[in-house]
């Protein structure tokens, strides 16, 4: 998540910045210079957005990239749809960020300029009325060719959605905190990646149980990854969402982002904008996501369907760097925990989540 959410062009606000800070925009300047030299033009890389009937989050990034070579006829289609789902692989992290960027966003009919952060990130609310289900924004920056974001509108009717984490929850790392991300990066192609058992079936079972219900995967990972992960999620049949990631780096108050904090922004967020869903959270205990979702679920006890805990394998636990030591949680939410997918789905039938009975908390309560 940006420090900001993007300006209006023309009403950026001016921060006093960490030095940190100061010290990689010169270098982004420095090498956007270069790169502009060699021939390299803005691409714009969409990501997935979601929104209400009222308003939609749209989420992109700005980077130079080398120009598409000229395609041979019948392979236009093709090219513009790989430049579409992002920059791959290692390039996505050596690419260049270019700040301060206007960006116009179009959807249902509505055109907006926004400016993207001093890491090329957009992420902003655009107002616009449109119907449930899934729609397409259209985005450009100033030499750029446009690209289209898919956006899912949220139905005012569903009142149960999914928050899910992605390393070690949906996707098995095996690694040392410190180098999953530069393994999932620069070795590890998409196709090798490996899924966590049972965790497709339980997202199966969920969605098919509450139809229209919002699946959002909320990670610490930086958004450099997100072409690539949602290639991973759709070839192992989970179901399309946004991806809510952060940007690496120092902020302008800090040396590096807080990955803690991203996450328990995004949560209270989602709260406030859909107060009548009730959000299953699902995640492991590997990092701080059991610590998070107690947190989250003292405070918001409402707006908390169930909470269920992937369970590291012994070896899992000591490359992550221990099991969190949550031993108690919220008595009004059920927490269900298991070593794989297919028992947290069971355990969460139990818990009336899959159907069948009221869930625990507030809807079990006014039973």
């Amino acid at each position: 998540m940006p420090e900001t959410s993007p300006s209006p062009v023309g009403s950026r606000v001016r921060t006093t910045r960490h030095g940190a800070a100061r010290f990689e925009d010169w270098l982004h300047d420095v090498r956007e210079r270069f790169a502009r030299r060699r021939g390299h033009v803005p691409t714009v890389v969409p990501y997935t957005g979601y929104g209400s009937t009222e308003w939609v989050r749209i989420l992109c990034r700005v980077l130079l990239s080398k120009p598409p070579k000229p395609a041979r006829r019948g392979a236009t289609t093709r090219r513009r749809r790989t430049r579409e789902q992002g920059i791959r692989g290692w390039r996505s992290f050596t690419s260049v960020p270019v700040g301060d960027v206007p960006v116009v966003i179009e959807v249902g009919g509505q055109r907006i300029e926004v400016l993207a952060d001093r890491g090329g990130v957009v992420d902003t609310k655009v107002p616009v009325t449109l119907d449930p289900g899934w729609h397409v924004a259209t985005l450009r920056a100033e030499g750029s060719e446009p690209v289209e974001a898919p956006v899912h509108v949220i139905d005012p009717a569903a009142t149960f959605g999914i928050i899910s984490d992605v390393d070690d929850t949906v996707m098995v790392t095996a690694l040392p905190r410190p180098l999953v991300a530069a393994w999932n990066t620069f070795v590890l192609d998409e196709h090798a990646r490996i899924p966590t058992p049972g965790m497709a079936v339980l997202f199966d079972r969920l969605v098919r149980a509450h139809p229209g219900a919002p699946v959002i995967y909320l990670s610490t990972g930086a958004w450099n990854v997100a072409p690539a992960l949602t290639r991973f999620l759709s070839r192992n049949l989970f179901p399309a969402g946004p991806l809510l990631l952060t940007d690496w780096g120092p902020t302008h108050d800090r040396w590096f982002r807080s990955g803690r904090a991203h996450k328990q922004e995004n949560l209270r967020r989602l709260a406030e904008e859909f107060p009548a869903m009730r959000w299953l959270l699902i995640g492991d205990d590997g990092q701080h996501d059991e610590d998070l979702y107690a947190r989250f679920a003292e405070e918001h006890p409402d707006r908390v369907a169930a909470v269920a805990i992937r369970r590291l394998s012994t070896g899992e636990a000591v490359l992550a760097g221990g099991r969190t030591k949550q031993e108690e949680h919220p008595g009004a939410v059920p927490w269900v925990s298991a070593g794989d997918g297919s028992t947290l789905a069971d355990r969460l039938a139990e818990e009336g989540i899959m159907g069948g009975r009221p869930a625990g908390g507030a809807a079990a309560a006014d039973a």
